[in-house]
């Protein structure tokens, strides 16, 4: 089927207007009405209604209008996975992420990625609450636990190691732990909730941070927020490594239980809606993502 045409489809279905949108196209407007006749030839049956005065999308059209987009995204995807094809992404793409680990590592590139992309716009969504991906019409975002909606695809961009920290400062007034259970004396931050979270030692020894035991208990849901107030030494709390290497590196913070951490694995995912394709502005942003995070990962080997 020629993409073409269905291009020049999808343009008169928005615009209501075939010879405008052969017009864009750079198409004569006899030229255009041609093409939608042999596409509705093709396909048989007649997606557009004409007159002298305006054009409407006929019920055929309406359910074939899903569809040939999706052959147009096809097209694109297939030839930007071999960089070829059209060099112009444009569109908007909706991007959603915890608004910590965005304000470390994504936002710092989004400069190199629009001078790269300049007709493509970015409209980002940035919290640690957790949200509908499909409700929410986002087109790709990024997660930090195991994908459960089967309406959904994932691909892994980075493992998010996590392990137990708090500032010498405070180990130095309120004691080092040396083991799980001297946990419950302790000042815990916990985040979102009060549910416990499973510890393995390297050795494959189990353990729990329990912050519903804990002597004295505070909990947010915004990740850089714990992490500034175990800086100002409140407590003992779980951190992804990528947010505390440096902190870590140079003793502002130090590891609680050095020998445990979350038992989970949990990981970074770019999380889109399950199709047939993956559109091109999602592909050069998510592959953009892991070349430059991914690949790197900054805090890889810190402990």
């Amino acid at each position: 089927m020629d993409t073409q045409s269905l291009r020049l489809f999808v343009l008169s279905c928005e615009t209501l207007n075939i010879s405008a949108a052969g017009r864009a196209l750079g198409m004569a407007p006899a030229v255009a009405s041609t093409r939608i006749a042999k596409l509705e030839h093709f396909v048989g049956a007649d997606l557009l209604h004409r007159s002298t005065r305006k054009v409407s999308i006929s019920l055929e059209g309406q359910d074939f209008l899903p569809y040939a987009k999706e052959m147009i995204a096809q097209e694109e995807a297939a030839l930007a996975a071999l960089g070829k094809g059209r060099t112009k992404i444009s569109g908007t793409l909706r991007f959603a992420a915890p608004s910590s680990f965005a304000q470390l590592y994504i936002a710092p590139l989004l400069p190199a990625f629009m001078d790269k992309y300049p007709d493509l716009t970015l409209d980002l969504h940035l919290s640690d609450t957790q949200f509908d991906l499909i409700q929410g019409s986002y087109d790709l975002a990024l997660r930090n636990s195991v994908l459960t909606d089967s309406t959904l695809t994932a691909r892994k961009l980075a493992d998010d190691r996590r392990i137990l920290c708090a500032t010498p400062g405070y180990l130095d007034r309120h004691g080092t732990p040396v083991k799980p259970a001297d946990l419950d004396k302790h000042r815990l931050i916990a985040f979102r909730d009060l549910e416990p979270r499973g510890l393995i030692a390297s050795d494959g020894t189990p353990a729990v941070f329990d912050p519903k035991r804990a002597a004295q208990r505070l909990t947010l849901n915004d990740g850089l927020t714990q992490k500034k107030i175990t800086l100002n030494g409140a407590g003992i709390s779980i951190n992804s490594l990528w947010s505390v290497h440096e902190e870590l590196a140079n003793g502002r913070l130090k590891r609680v239980l050095p020998e445990y951490e979350i038992a989970d694995k949990p990981a970074l995912w770019l999380i889109y809606p399950k199709s047939n394709v993956v559109s091109a502005k999602v592909r050069v942003f998510m592959d953009f993502l892991i070349a430059h995070i991914g690949r790197a990962q900054a805090w890889q080997g810190s402990t």
